[in-house]
C-alpha cells in the first residue's frame, strides 16, 4: 500500500519485523517496506523515517496483487519476507550484516523467485537525519551508485538499471525493476557509513559471515519452556546490544502507547534497569555473553558517575539529549519525539537492579574487581539516597516508591551473599533490614499488603519484582497479600495492568503491560502455583504479530500492540520465566 506520494503506508505494529545488528536497527513490513532505519548508530537521525511521518524508504516488492507474510531463520534476526504472488512464490531474505559495524550498516536482501518467474519493483529514497539534509544526489560508476546524504555515505550495488525518482521536481531517490526465472536470485546490498566505505562488500560472503555469526552467538536454550521463542527472544535482546555493552531499550521513537494521547517516548537509549533485566535473563539462560555485556555497561557507568549515575545513557555512554519534537506528522496516533527526559531523573531502584546484576555475575564467577568496585559505588549511593524521592520504575514523578526501596533491599541481600568478608555482609545485611522496617513503617497497607508509597494506597504491579530478587521471603505474608490483591484488582483473563490511573475500566486507561504478564507468571511460579505460572507465560507469549515481536503493551480489546518496537525488557522477562518456569515450582527460590 502505498499514499498519494508513492511513500509505505503505515501498518499495524503487529506487522513490522526487525532487522538489527547490534549497532542499529530496521523495521520492515509485509509489503516489503524498510520504514524505520537509524545510521549510524541507534540514537542518530533516520535515514528512514516513514515511520514517524518523515522521508524515507527502501522497498523491495511484488509487481501486481500479492499478499505478505514472513518468518525469521531459527535463532537469527534474519527475515524472509515471502509473497504469494498470481504467478507464484516470491522471497526475499533480509539481514543486517551480524555483527555489525559501528561506522558501517550493510543491509542484505536477496530475491528468490521460489515458484514460477517473478517481477518486483525496486525503490531506494533515503534521507538522513529524518530529511533535515536535503535529497542525495546519486552517481553510477560501474554498476554502482553512490551518493551522498548529509553526513552519510551511500552505496547500492544489484540494481545498475535503476533511475532517478523524481518528487516535486527534485529526485529523491532511485527506482528500478527486476525479473528473474523460477528459481533464480538477485542480490541488493546497501551500505551506509558516516566515513569512507571501503571496498564494495561481497553479498554472497557478507551472507555467509552473517548467517555463521548468528549461528555462534545464539544458544540452543532447549532446557526452557518455548525453545524457539526463547532463543527469538534471546536474538532480539543481541540484536539490541552494541559492541559497547549497552543494550538500548527498543529501536524506535514515538510509538504511541495510547492514540493522541501524549505518550510518546525515545527509548533508543540504554536504560539502567533494562539492561540489568537483560543480563539476569541471559544468566538464567546459561548463556554468559549478554550478563558480560549488561555487567560491563552498568560497572562502567557506576564507576564514572557514582552516586550520580543517571537512568539511561547512550550506548556510547553519553548524557541523553533533551526532548525535542521534529515537525513531522508521527506514527499513526502519535507524535515525533526525539530525545528524553530521562536525563533529568533520578531513580534509586536502578542501584539496586545494579546490585542485584553484579551479585548474580559474582555467583557465576564471571565479576572482576572493577566490578567490585562498581557495587561499592552502588552500595554508596544507596546508603546516601535511601529516603530520598525519586522518579521510580514507570517514572511518573518523585515520590518514596515502595518498589525503588525494596529493589535497593534485594541488591543489598544478594550482595551479601557475595561478600568477601563477614564485616561485608552485616554491613550490607544491616542497611537492607533497615531498607525493609522502614518502608514497612510507611508504605505497609492495612490489608497487610504493600501499596506504592506512603501517600498512595494503591497497587502497583512492580511490587511483585522485590520478593522475586529476595528482599524479603516468598512466603511473607506481605508478599502473599501482596500478590493476591494484585491478581485481584490489577489483572483481567491474565493480562497484567502496572496501576489504577483514574476510575476507568483498566483497559480504557492503558494497554495491559507484558512485563508485568511475565512477573506475575515468575511471581506465581516462586508460591508454588505452577499450573497458573503457565497460564500467565502462555497468555502473554502470546501477545506478539507475526514476527514474534513484542511492545512494551497490549491492547486487549483490539488485540494490537502498543508503543514502542521491539520493547527489549519484555523479551528479556519471557525469556528469563521461560527458563525459571520449566524448574520445579514452590521453592520458595530467589530468582537472580
Amino acid at each position: 500500500m502505498r499514499d498519494a506520494h508513492g511513500r509505505p503506508a503505515p501498518q499495524t505494529l503487529r506487522d513490522y519485523a526487525l532487522l538489527a545488528d547490534g549497532e542499529r536497527g530496521a523495521l520492515i513490513g509485509l509489503h516489503g517496506e524498510i520504514v524505520w532505519m537509524c545510521a549510524p548508530r541507534w540514537d542518530s537521525g533516520a535515514v528512514f523515517g516513514d515511520l514517524v511521518g518523515g522521508p524515507g524508504h527502501y522497498t523491495v516488492a511484488p509487481r501486481g496483487r500479492f499478499v505478505g507474510g514472513g518468518h525469521y531463520e531459527p535463532g537469527t534476526l534474519v527475515w524472509r519476507s515471502r509473497w504469494t504472488t498470481s504467478g507464484g512464490i516470491t522471497e526475499c531474505r533480509e539481514a543486517l550484516a551480524f555483527p555489525g559495524d559501528p561506522h558501517r550498516a550493510v543491509l542484505l536482501r536477496r530475491i528468490t523467485a521460489v515458484q514460477g518467474d517473478a517481477r518486483l519493483d525496486l525503490r531506494l529514497e533515503p534521507a538522513a537525519d529524518f530529511g533535515r539534509s536535503g535529497a542525495p544526489s546519486f552517481h553510477l560508476e560501474e554498476g554502482v551508485w553512490t551518493a551522498r546524504s548529509g553526513d552519510l555515505r551511500l552505496r547500492w550495488s544489484g540494481a545498475p538499471s535503476a533511475h532517478p525518482v523524481p518528487r516535486g521536481g527534485e529526485p529523491t531517490g532511485l527506482a528500478a525493476e527486476v525479473s528473474l526465472a523460477a528459481g533464480e536470485h538477485h542480490d541488493l546490498v546497501l551500505e551506509i557509513a558516516d566515513g569512507p566505505l571501503g571496498a564494495v562488500v561481497d553479498a554472497s560472503r557478507a551472507w555467509e559471515a552473517t548467517t555463521a555469526e548468528w549461528s555462534r552467538t545464539v544458544p540452543a536454550l532447549d532446557h526452557g519452556l518455548a525453545p524457539r521463542d526463547s532463543r527469538h527472544a534471546y536474538a532480539v535482546l543481541r540484536g539490541l546490544t552494541s559492541g559497547t555493552g549497552g543494550m538500548v531499550a527498543a529501536a524506535t521513537t514515538s510509538l504511541p502507547e495510547r492514540a493522541r494521547t501524549g505518550r510518546n517516548y525515545d527509548y533508543r537509549y540504554v536504560w539502567i534497569r533494562d539492561q540489568c533485566y537483560a543480563g539476569l535473563a541471559a544468566a538464567a539462560a546459561g548463556s554468559f555473553p549478554l550478563l558480560d555485556c549488561a555487567v560491563g555497561f552498568v560497572s562502567a557507568r557506576l564507576l564514572e558517575d557514582g552516586p550520580h549515575m543517571a537512568p539511561a545513557y547512550t550506548v556510547a555512554g553519553e548524557r541523553i539529549p533533551d526532548q525535542e519534537t521534529l515537525g513531522l506528522e508521527g506514527y499513526p496516533g502519535g507524535f515525533d519525539r526525539v530525545g528524553n527526559w530521562v536525563n533529568r531523573q533520578f531513580q534509586l531502584d536502578a542501584f539496586g537492579e545494579a546490585l542485584i546484576l553484579l551479585a548474580t555475575a559474582h555467583r557465576h564467577g564471571r565479576l572482576e574487581p572493577e566490578g567490585w568496585r562498581a557495587a561499592d559505588a552502588a552500595v554508596g549511593a544507596v546508603a546516601r539516597y535511601r529516603r530520598r524521592p525519586d522518579a521510580g520504575i514507570w517514572e511518573i514523578g518523585d515520590r518514596a516508591w515502595t518498589h525503588s526501596r525494596l529493589t535497593c533491599a534485594a541488591g543489598l541481600r544478594a550482595l551479601a551473599g557475595a561478600a568477601p568478608t563477614a564485616g561485608r555482609v552485616n554491613e550490607w545485611t544491616r542497611l537492607a533490614d533497615a531498607m525493609v522496617a522502614e518502608t514497612a513503617a510507611t508504605s505497609l497497607h492495612p490489608g497487610g499488603r504493600w501499596q506504592r508509597s506512603p501517600e498512595d494506597p494503591g497497587l502497583d504491579a512492580s511490587l511483585l519484582l522485590p520478593p522475586l530478587r529476595g528482599a524479603l521471603p516468598a512466603g511473607d505474608p506481605r508478599t502473599v497479600n501482596t500478590l493476591r490483591a494484585f491478581v485481584r484488582e490489577l489483572t483481567h483473563d491474565h493480562y497484567a495492568y502496572r496501576f489504577r490511573h483514574d476510575g476507568r475500566p483498566l483497559e480504557e486507561a492503558e494497554g495491559a503491560f507484558l512485563l508485568c504478564g511475565f512477573v506475575t507468571a515468575l511471581a506465581e511460579h516462586q508460591q508454588g502455583h505452577h499450573g497458573e505460572a503457565l497460564r500467565w507465560f502462555e497468555r502473554n507469549r502470546a501477545a506478539c504479530g507475526p514476527p514474534g515481536l513484542f511492545a512494551e503493551e497490549y491492547d486487549i480489546g483490539q488485540r494490537q500492540m502498543r508503543g514502542n518496537l521491539p520493547q527489549a525488557f519484555v523479551h528479556a522477562l519471557m525469556l528469563e520465566s521461560a527458563v525459571r518456569l520449566a524448574a520445579p515450582a514452590g521453592s520458595d527460590r530467589v530468582f537472580h
